[in-house]
């Protein structure tokens, strides 16, 4: 896969994206020397042993060996392919993928998302000419949205009638079949084809690229559903999916804080008083996969529900979900509105400013998880306390081993009135990885060759100073073609750093082996490693002279050439 994405592309990305920003914004690095460490997000520690080296762009644990660049932290931590991962980086620094070098498009789904944008497109111009649009435009009006955000959000008009979809797009089977893969037309048991929107307000939802994946469609009337959503479709996966964090990363440079409010208006109304920051689901509960596309967004995630029992308890799902994300360097809150209220009729009613104010005061997590949990028992019996261990106990063992969850666990031994060494009999730890012991080589111990192969991978620079690969490409010794394929990117690409290089080897035979090298121990500086590699280089030009002269030695004087007899001449003078 990574070769159908241009490798100077890839270069060029990690040239602009900062690991250290990467991962801070998912696990709290503090400062250790030249370098940052954290405990491992890969495995449960106490003491940390996770390293981030801004130098190389590049991080390792040393108590479970996890290593690698920004693109392998992204696959690893938020459980992205290599094409995300691209995607998500490229996101951050404002970079397109060259979409030439799609690889996770298909041309059936490239089909898909051009027909969803046509109709939206359709929809958007049936608003601005429909006949009959006057009730929709009325509705906006009353609403009180800008061209502005109507243009920002594409909100259009799914005119009355059976078929308009249909006969517009549908002009052959296989367009015919796009449409009902896509949600747009429905096919019913007696075999009738027609369009799932009729006489709706259109809300068209947008996936991270920005390009339309769905459709929300509200009445104006009494008829039901009130809101109707796209169904699950190939390109269209609802538990994966939030409406408006595309606008939501266009309007913010750098999103701080996002805000999950219940529905489409409730997101429009926001971005139309200021508040640009707000997403909704579409019809489900907060998933986890909701919650990680967010936490990778955004260090701040506010929960926005009704104060209402269903509200409560929508937000106790999104809680639990949460529970094995949390403990990073990332927040979780929850805002419960007053009664009646909606974000969309309170910052109508109040303003922004109040309504930006609510969200600064919302609730912590732990706050509400420890809130919702003493609602259940009577905290001034000691059964009361002792039922809410028992009932805390299958929530905590979800979450991550760290500061976080040993601080929680201190809450509870608060509200039960017991000690820490009495919960920790009850409550269940997360099992230990077992860790294989490193094997530990020195510079001592290693061969020349890999040694070389690790001060260049170690410091990229170094390659400079040296400028003649041809001397050793006859040489016949495993791992000079690695040698001497690092040296000529490097005289081609100077500026790539370690976690560029091995990016170039992602998905190759040695990838792995140069992941180890890149992590060696090299005991000595920049200026005696670079004084080390030369002496390494002038070793192997003369092994691979001397080898050159045995096999010119060992073949008859007739079979020779000229200018190999002139060869031998030389080498044996």
């Amino acid at each position: 896969m990574a070769g159908q994405i241009p490798p100077q592309f890839i270069d060029e990305l990690l040239a602009r994206v900062d690991i250290v920003d990467i991962i801070d914004t998912r696990v709290a690095l503090k400062k250790a020397g030249k370098n940052l460490h954290a405990c491992c997000p890969f495995h449960n520690e106490k003491t940390p042993s996770f390293t981030v080296s801004p130098d190389k762009q590049f991080y390792h644990c040393f108590g479970c060996g996890a290593h690698g660049t920004a693109i392998g932290f992204l696959m690893e931590y938020d459980q992205l392919s290599f094409p995300e991962a691209i995607q998500e980086l490229a996101d951050q620094v404002g970079m397109t993928v060259p979409t030439t070098q799609n690889v996770s498009q298909s041309p059936q789904q490239k089909n898909l998302y051009d027909l969803m944008d046509k109709v939206s497109q359709f929809y958007v111009h049936q608003l601005q000419t429909h006949p009959e649009r006057q009730i929709f435009v009325d509705y906006i009006k009353s609403r009180g949205l800008s061209k502005n955000t109507i243009e920002m959000f594409g909100i259009g008009m799914a005119p009355d009638g059976w078929d308009n979809v249909l006969k517009t797009f549908g002009s052959s089977q296989t367009l015919v079949k796009q449409l009902l893969d896509t949600g747009l037309l429905i096919k019913n048991d007696a075999g009738r084809i027609y369009d799932r929107f009729r006489h709706r307000l259109m809300f068209p939802i947008r996936d991270r690229r920005g390009r339309v994946i769905g459709f929300g469609g509200r009445v104006l009337d009494d008829s039901t559903p009130k809101y109707l959503n796209s169904p699950e479709t190939p390109i269209f996966h609802k538990g994966t999916e939030l409406y408006g964090l595309y606008q939501a990363r266009k309007q913010n440079r750098k999103l701080e804080r996002i805000l999950i409010v219940e529905g489409y208006m409730d997101v429009i109304a926001l971005a139309e008083h200021g508040i640009t920051n707000a997403v909704a689901t579409l019809g489900t509960a907060t998933t986890p996969d909701h919650l990680r596309q967010l936490l990778r967004t955004a260090p701040e995630v506010v929960f926005c529900f009704d104060g209402d029992r269903a509200g409560r308890e929508a937000a106790w799902r999104a809680a639990e979900n949460a529970l094995p994300m949390l403990g990073g360097n990332q927040q979780l809150k929850f805002m419960f509105l007053p009664d009646g209220e909606d974000p969309d009729s309170m910052v109508r009613r109040h303003g922004a400013e109040a309504f930006e104010s609510e969200v600064l005061h919302a609730q912590n997590y732990s706050e509400f998880f420890f809130a919702w949990l003493t609602e259940k028992v009577e905290l001034g019996s000691m059964d009361g306390r002792a039922r809410l261990v028992e009932i805390a106990k299958p929530f905590l063992k979800h979450v991550p081993a760290g500061v976080y969850r040993d601080m929680l666990e201190q809450r509870l031994a608060e509200l039960s009135q017991t000690n820490m060494a009495t919960l920790n009999r009850h409550i269940e730890k997360p099992a230990q990885k077992q860790q294989r012991p490193a094997k530990k080589q020195t510079m001592a111990t290693m061969t020349p060759l890999r040694l070389a192969i690790s001060i260049l991978l170690q410091y990229p620079i170094l390659a400079r100073e040296i400028d003649d690969t041809s001397s050793i490409s006859s040489l016949d010794l495993p791992g000079v073609n690695i040698l001497k394929e690092l040296l000529e990117t490097l005289h081609e690409h100077p500026h790539l750093t370690t976690a560029a290089l091995l990016e170039r080897w992602r998905n190759r035979e040695n990838g792995a082996h140069l992941q180890k090298l890149a992590l060696q121990s090299l005991s000595l500086s920049a200026d005696e490693l670079k004084y080390e590699l030369l002496g390494i280089f002038s070793q192997l030009q003369k092994q691979a002279k001397q080898q050159r002269r045995i096999y010119l030695e060992s073949k008859p004087l007739s079979e020779l050439t000229e200018t190999e007899k002139a060869e031998l001449r030389l080498s044996q003078s």
